[in-house]
């Protein structure tokens, strides 16, 4: 045991061959690599739900995921690295039904007003759902796998998708919501 403990305290939690051949191990690098993708995407869709949302509560809120997305980019860059696999995108099929689905809602509706604010957020929380079920997943496959450090990155994406899936839940809670009823 204690030489197990000494390679899962490594620096770089590099898998060993057999590891890294097997189909458990694939199968995270493969969801890794899923959530790259989503994240560089939702990265650039963002900014349009931002500019389509007539609360500037909102406005504000999907700007600063905006930043926060990006910075998920990074760890998932710092994930491949300490994995020691290339930081590569696969197309997630799931992110980029969610992603139509806001850009539907965003033609479906009317300019200017809440309920287009409340499908926005309702698209935005869809988005949350998703990436906390896989974060989570994700963090439960790595740490049985031995791979600390990106248990601890992981997490930290995980613990913010939590924060902002709150944060719309508020603004829907305390205003739009009530907005869009009286439309």
């Amino acid at each position: 045991m204690a030489t197990s403990t000494k390679k899962t305290s490594t620096k770089k939690s590099t898998p060993s061959k057999e590891m890294k051949e097997s189909e458990f191990h694939q199968f995270f690098i493969d969801g890794l690599k899923d959530m790259y993708w989503a994240e560089k995407h939702l990265a650039k869709a963002l900014p349009k739900m931002q500019k389509n949302s007539t609360s500037k509560e909102l406005a504000a809120a999907f700007e600063k995921h905006t930043k926060e997305t990006e910075a998920h980019v990074e760890a998932l860059d710092k994930v491949f690295e300490l994995l020691g696999e290339k930081a590569a995108g696969k197309k997630c099929e799931a992110m980029a039904g969610l992603i139509e689905e806001a850009n539907e809602i965003i033609s479906d509706t009317e300019k200017g007003t809440a309920v287009r604010d409340a499908g926005l957020i309702m698209a935005a929380q869809k988005v949350e759902h998703y990436e906390i079920a896989s974060y989570g997943t994700l963090c439960t496959f790595a740490e049985k796998m031995g791979h600390s450090e990106a248990v601890t990155l992981l997490e930290q994406i995980l613990n913010n998708e939590k924060e902002t899936d709150v944060a719309l839940t508020e603004i829907a809670v305390n205003s739009v919501n009530e907005d869009a009823s009286q439309e």
